[in-house]
């Protein structure tokens, strides 16, 4: 295991990044200071209707994808997948550089949405341990696309986590088909060899 403490820090920036986000377009009320935040459902333009910040809370996974009340087997599924991510960032070859920032974007976003799911239900009241929503405020406008029967105006309304590890699966698939990319999960070494 060569890899330091480098990729863990940049994956924590990425998640206070994200957190940081989340909790302004929540709202909070920390040690006397208060802020609004926006209502559910609420909508503001950025840029136009190109790039709106639109506050939905989404109580599954990507894209709407409900659990329901196995939801607890999605949070506890997730924090085995951060593990596994943590090991596979542990033993990336020093060369694979590509390959360990992209696993640690789905490092960082795995555990923005994770810490939403395990502990904003009861931060905020709402729901128990395990069981809380994950925060989505950015929509992007598409040209109108109908799939599967259903007519879409835009993209699923999305977070920093959320482009993490969009952009970090995109950038192993990448690497996985036209690099030499090492996706080994795990490697028996021979003890006497070191």
């Amino acid at each position: 295991m060569h890899t330091g403490i480098r990729p863990f820090l940049v994956a924590g920036v990425l998640v206070v990044v994200d957190q940081i986000t989340k909790a302004l377009v929540k709202g909070f009320d920390v040690m006397g200071f208060h802020h609004q935040g926006m209502v559910l459902g609420e909508s503001r333009p950025l840029i136009g209707e190109t790039l709106r910040l639109t506050f939905v809370e989404n109580p599954g996974m990507a894209f709407g994808v409900s659990w329901g009340d196995a939801k607890i087997i999605l949070t506890l599924l997730t924090i085995g997948i951060v593990v596994l991510i943590v090991r596979m960032i542990l033993t990336t070859p020093p060369g694979s550089r590509i390959v360990r920032n992209a696993l640690v974007l789905v490092l960082a976003g795995a555990v923005g949405n994770l810490i939403d799911r395990m502990f904003y239900g009861v931060l905020y009241g709402t729901d128990p341990l395990f069981y809380g929503k994950v925060v989505d405020f950015l929509q992007v406008d598409i040209p109108d696309v109908t799939m599967f029967g259903e007519l879409y105006t835009h993209w699923p309304v999305f977070n920093v986590a959320d482009s993490c590890v969009s952009v970090g699966v995109v950038v192993l698939l990448l690497a996985s088909l036209f690099g030499n990319a090492d996706l080994t999960l795990f490697r028996v070494q021979d003890e006497r060899a070191e």
